[in-house]
């Protein structure tokens, strides 16, 4: 999966010389927490709402409604926004994108192809991808599977499955609690013989430590 399969393209962007005011309207109205920094068609920076609220006035302060506004008009995204951000090609993974994001700890990734802004991904398109990768909205049977790590393991559980005629919805691997073990999340389709496959995934060694029935 990529991140242009994934990301959002109907962009909200703003100008170096927006006001402060004029941004944080477009975010209120767009409910969106951040927006693209454009001039000529080439992206010059981010800007979060987090960003904008930090050069603005303090709410303690005795200025006036008027006067705040007032200073508000007169400050520029320019003043706030981070230039030069991070930003992730159109044809990365989903993966790199969340690496990307959780290792530099931003919320969005501005999407670029050819030096020209195209997009932007967020964690929110992330959950999404993970959801869909998951198969987390079908219906189905969840069994998590404690495994010895090592190599072949993967294709024999996945044989037995076969042997069910069960349809694997999502398969996942994680470490396991311990040392020299992994468990294997699989999501499979509703199943009639649900209890046998499960006794004989535990004949061939394999504990079955939860099942879920989704909805």
């Amino acid at each position: 999966m990529f991140v242009k399969d994934k990301m959002s393209v109907d962009l909200v962007t703003v100008s170096p010389e927006t006001n402060v005011l004029e941004a944080l309207e477009l975010m209120r109205e767009n409910k969106i927490r951040r927006l693209p920094v454009v001039e000529n068609g080439k992206l010059k920076g981010m800007v979060t709402q987090l960003d904008l609220l930090r050069i603005s006035p303090s709410p303690a302060t005795s200025l006036s409604v008027f006067e705040l506004n007032y200073l508000l008009s007169k400050m520029m995204v320019k003043e706030a926004m981070t230039s030069d951000p991070i930003v992730v090609a159109a044809d990365a993974t989903v993966e790199e994108a969340a690496l990307i994001m959780r290792d530099h700890q931003v919320g969005g990734l501005p999407v670029v192809q050819d030096d020209k802004l195209v997009g932007i991904i967020t964690e929110t398109n992330i959950f999404d991808a993970f959801i869909e990768s998951m198969g987390l909205r079908r219906a189905g049977i969840r069994l998590s599977i404690e495994v010895p790590d090592h190599p072949g393991v993967l294709a024999k559980i996945t044989q037995i499955i076969y042997q069910f005629k069960a349809n694997i919805i999502s398969l996942a691997t994680f470490a396991g609690v311990r040392e020299g073990e992994a468990q294997i999340i699989v999501r499979i389709a509703e199943l009639d013989s649900v209890e046998e496959l499960i006794s004989e995934l535990e004949k061939q060694g394999y504990q079955v430590f939860h099942v879920a029935k989704l909805a």
